[in-house]
């Protein structure tokens, strides 16, 4: 028995640990100490792409001989990504500007197969469009009350509470909003020979 399984998630993130455990795949989850800073003028689909490549070979190169998934999401509203909001002034000021609006989520994904002695990345992306319905301040309120969604792109779960605060949701892949798009993710692991 090998010291860590062969799949490995770099990242801590609660949600992408509980999407991932969906496919009942062992896997160890480790956080990648990437700095998610976008780059001047990097578009949002641009800036999630390159992050979900760094993270998985951040980790690949300190797990070799494992197959390594890397993810990440960016919230895009006019063309500017949407960061997690951190407090709740922030997510107040984000929700109320996605008020009636559309806001795209880029969530990106890399797998790095490290198995062959050499490092091999694929990757694939996700667009869900978010159309969120006019929203009172009053009601944005207390959805942040009782969910505080502070570490979310976006300002909310959509998982959760959240899902009243849109008119609706249009994707190909409802998992991808959360964090990992499962169905790419599968198609990608399939393709390194993982059996599901």
């Amino acid at each position: 028995m090998t010291a860590h399984p062969e799949l490995v998630l770099a990242s801590t993130s609660p949600y992408r640990r509980e999407l991932l455990s969906r496919l009942g795949l062992p896997f160890l989850a480790v956080a990648p100490g990437v700095d998610e800073s976008p780059l001047p003028d990097e578009a949002p689909r641009a800036l999630a792409l390159r992050l979900a490549r760094a993270k998985a070979e951040a980790v690949a190169a300190r797990h070799p001989g494992t197959l390594v998934i890397g993810s990440d999401q960016v919230a895009e509203l006019d063309g500017h990504a949407l960061g997690k909001p951190g407090t709740p002034a922030a997510a107040e000021a984000q929700l109320a500007a996605c008020s009636g609006r559309c806001v795209d989520f880029h969530t990106a994904l890399c797998v790095v197969d490290t198995r062959g002695g050499h490092a091999v990345a694929t990757a694939a992306i996700d667009r869900t469009r978010v159309v969120f319905r006019p929203l009172e301040t009053a009601e944005i309120r207390r959805y942040l009350e009782a969910e505080q969604p502070f570490d979310c792109a976006g300002s909310f779960k959509c998982e959760g509470l959240g899902i009243i605060l849109f008119d609706r949701i249009e994707n190909d892949d409802p998992t991808a909003l959360i964090g990992l798009p499962l169905i790419a993710l599968s198609r990608l692991l399939r393709a390194a020979g993982v059996v599901l």
